[in-house]
């Protein structure tokens, strides 16, 4: 298995974010990635290998170019407004809700940030276009190893991206690079991808990009969001619209769920992959559904990932893996790993 490892991951590293009043350190950190990389490399599983080049017009395909001039620009814009600012993140306030304009692009960078953002936890810092175009570009290259006759690849990086839509970041997430994955296996000849998210918060990104196609199937098993992040997406009745109708399938599951009905649930999800006939599929793979996961609220065990990667490996569809969440960072790399390491088993 090739392993596309962002080694600019590091470059974002959020201070503080805002969560329920307070300035709070940053849950993600590089020490997850770190970690996976250091549990992939006392296994000997995988390969490392070189991330090509990003074409712009492939980000362009799923992001607002004024949305990535923003993302490009934004840090140097923030230290131009006060010198000062070089000694801390970049934090949105304000938001256009309902009835407000988006199409007039403001002159204010306050107001453009809060234009391209739906919260306030994710902090905007002066590696985060070099660290999430890296990931990007990580994306990419494991479709292009899958289109390349490869079973599986991973890739490697932070920040994460299923958070991410077309025009605005948020849940830690700048960049999609699963989605940026599909998009790039469909430019490569597969007919049809499937997108499957098992991070324990609802990829709403990735729903929002591919919603109106059905050359993406999208199907997601995570917390309810009645009572779970992202909240405002993520409900059962969300199928899709236009052309994406019955392409997209949410699997909501309450707090507290146990492995056993988890498992189940993914077999859902699985099976409707291949009723819709994918050639090739990218897992967003959140670890975050572990039981001592600090922001989550699944029971999953560290073991219970070796049985994710066996479901997953039976699809016997070219796979690609994408890091998302897990926040229980002591733990992240066995479970990330235990993943690949049940899918690898299982497809030989």
């Amino acid at each position: 298995m090739q392993v596309f490892y962002n080694e600019h991951h590091a470059l974002h590293h959020g201070r503080h974010e805002m969560f329920r009043g307070a300035l709070v350190p940053c849950v993600e950190v590089p020490a997850r990635v770190d970690h996976v990389l250091q549990e992939l490399r006392a296994r000997g599983l995988g390969r490392i290998a070189q991330p090509p080049e990003i074409p712009r017009d492939l980000l362009e395909r799923v992001h607002a170019p004024r949305y990535l001039r923003f993302l490009e620009g934004a840090w140097d814009e923030w230290v131009v407004l006060d010198a000062a600012n070089a000694q801390r993140d970049a934090i949105p306030s304000y938001w256009p809700i309902r009835g407000f304009r988006s199409d007039v692009l403001p002159a204010s960078f306050h107001a453009r940030m809060g234009l391209f953002s739906f919260d306030a936890g994710s902090p905007l810092t002066a590696g985060t276009w070099a660290a999430a175009s890296q990931g990007a570009a990580c994306a990419v290259g494991g479709a292009r190893a899958l289109l390349a006759g490869e079973r599986s690849a991973f890739v490697l990086t932070r920040p994460p991206g299923h958070h991410a839509g077309p025009d605005f970041f948020g849940g830690y997430c700048f960049l999609n690079n699963a989605a940026l994955a599909a998009q790039a296996l469909r430019d490569g000849g597969c007919a049809r991808v499937a997108v499957l998210d098992v991070d324990y918060h609802h990829g709403n990104g990735t729903q929002t990009i591919f919603y109106e196609r059905g050359d993406v199937f999208f199907a997601s098993v995570h917390g309810d969001p009645r009572t779970e992040y992202p909240y405002f997406l993520g409900y059962g009745d969300e199928r899709g619209a236009g052309a994406g109708l019955d392409c997209n399938l949410n699997l909501p599951l309450p707090r507290g769920t146990g492995f056993a009905r988890w498992r189940d649930t993914l077999a859902v999800a699985l099976d409707a992959i291949a009723r819709f006939g994918a050639d090739a599929l990218v897992v967003s793979l959140g670890v975050d559904t572990f039981a001592l996961d600090p922001i989550s609220g699944f029971g999953l065990g560290s073991a219970d990932y070796l049985r994710v990667g066996e479901d997953i490996a039976a699809s016997a569809l070219p796979t690609l893996f994408v890091f998302e969440g897990g926040y229980a960072v002591a733990e992240v790399g066995v479970n990330a790993a235990n993943v690949l390491d049940g899918f690898l088993s299982r497809a030989g």
